[in-house]
């Protein structure tokens, strides 16, 4: 059997807020040296599998440039190796993808002209190892036209996942996206499909006669269920979407723990990166480091606490980086505080600045269903001015300077605020209540009497 897996790696992570503002998700850095999409491609190269295709299309640059020629994950190989393939135009009036199942559908003659038995369909955005050999097996031994990677989830989030009904012997009955009503089971698809490529074939092209923006939990497994042999492959181990800023933040964190559930050091399942050459971490005689990982070329001369930095970072003398992730190549000045942040690349944090400094949990004003845990980010490339205070839930848009920050009373940047190019927009304060009406006195009592 020919296997062929094919990564999706076009989302554009919107509940990511500014980290996926130039990137595409599966490009976002995460746990210091890596990206998102390491991992899935990780687990294909471990897992035997050497004919992988990643389809692009939201902002591919920072990920085309990543991936290359696939030469750390051992995919620069002349049989086989990776390919990115983007959307195109054709006569047949191709052009954006508009689903998930769209997206292989428009690049099925990757699959026939590599003579593919099985197709593995991959999402490039999970944080998770995976051998997908068992797998395999498992559908080849059900002799199966879809096989789909389930695990169970707690019931309060099943609305956010494909919910599913099995029989004793692994057969999906019954397919539910995203249902409303949590009534449906707790055993949720993990974006990881196994299709028979003659079926796979046949379905998407007349699902596609009937849906133009074709979705595979949407359109074309619950049509499948009903006429073909669909099964589910439990999987019992570590596995996170990191698609919401929370998610991502408390992720990174756990990585923090000795018994962290997700283990980096495995030398039998290495995760493989485009790894930049810098010299070792430093960290001088007043820098301190406690529970956190530090990658190549950064500097500690003030406080690091139960943090992730990328490579490059620089503590200036008396700062502290508390319960924070930060990307490559920020510099953070004397004195600064750091506390329940996300930081993009190549920001430049004055001395003196608080970020995370405040209690107030208001939601952004801008964003109140993306930002409302507490958590501050702030994108690339932006420059914080000298001992400016900025709150919690706030949202520092990329390429930022100092100039952009003036008009705030007291250096004070408030909880829930946007702050971007030429503009600030803060929450605005609720209008208190009307005063109730005053008691009537007793002269007027005797006097309507």
């Amino acid at each position: 059997m020919r296997v062929v897996a094919m990564i999706m790696a076009g989302g554009e992570g919107s509940r990511l807020t500014v980290l996926s503002e130039k990137r595409a998700k599966p490009s976002v850095p995460f746990a210091g040296k890596y990206r998102i999409i390491d991992f899935a491609l990780s687990n294909c190269v471990n897992s035997g599998l050497f004919d992988v295709a990643i389809l692009t299309q939201y902002r591919p640059h920072s990920l085309n440039e990543h991936i290359g020629i696939g030469k750390p994950w051992d995919l620069d190989r002349m049989r086989g190796g990776v390919r990115l393939l983007q959307p195109y135009q054709a006569r047949e009036s191709q052009g954006w993808y508009q689903g998930t199942a769209d997206a292989v559908l428009q690049n099925i003659d990757y699959l026939l002209n590599h003579d593919a038995d099985l197709a593995l369909i991959l999402s490039g955005d999970h944080i998770y190892k995976m051998d997908y050999r068992p797998m395999l097996e498992f559908h080849e031994e059900k002799d199966a036209d879809l096989t789909v990677a389930v695990m169970n989830v707690p019931l309060e989030e099943t609305d956010r996942f494909g919910i599913m009904t099995t029989n004793k012997a692994g057969r999906i009955l019954e397919f539910h996206e995203k249902p409303k009503k949590r009534d449906k089971g707790t055993l949720a698809s993990m974006g990881i499909y196994i299709f028979s490529v003659d079926t796979l074939v046949e379905r998407l092209s007349a699902a596609h006669a009937e849906y133009s923006n074709l979705d595979f939990g949407k359109h074309v497994i619950p049509g499948m269920i009903s006429h073909d042999k669909v099964y589910a492959y439990q999987f019992d181990d570590y596995w996170v979407d990191v698609g919401t800023i929370d998610a991502y933040w408390s992720t990174s964190l756990e990585l923090c723990d000795m018994n962290s559930p997700l283990n980096l050091w495995d030398t039998q399942w290495p995760i493989r990166t485009l790894s930049q050459e810098r010299p070792p971490v430093k960290c001088s005689a007043q820098g301190h480091l406690q529970g956190s990982l530090v990658s190549n070329g950064c500097t500690i001369h003030g406080q690091v606490i139960r943090s992730v930095l990328s490579p490059g970072v620089y503590v200036s003398p008396g700062a502290v980086v508390r319960e924070s992730v930060i990307m490559n190549d920020v510099w953070i000045g004397p004195g600064a505080v750091l506390d329940r942040v996300v930081v993009d690349k190549q920001v430049v944090v004055g001395p003196g600045v608080q970020l995370g400094a405040s209690d107030d949990l208001t939601p952004n004003h801008n964003m109140p269903d993306k930002l409302d845990t507490g958590i501050t980010v702030v994108g690339k490339a932006a420059h914080i001015p000298a001992h400016m205070r900025v709150g919690r839930n706030v949202l520092i848009l990329s390429d930022v300077d100092e100039d952009d920050f003036q008009g705030l009373p007291n250096n004070l940047t408030p909880s829930g605020a946007t702050v971007g190019r030429n503009y600030i927009s803060v929450p605005v304060a609720p209008e208190p209540p009307p005063a109730p009406d005053p008691a009537p006195s007793a002269d007027t009592m005797e006097e309507t009497a």
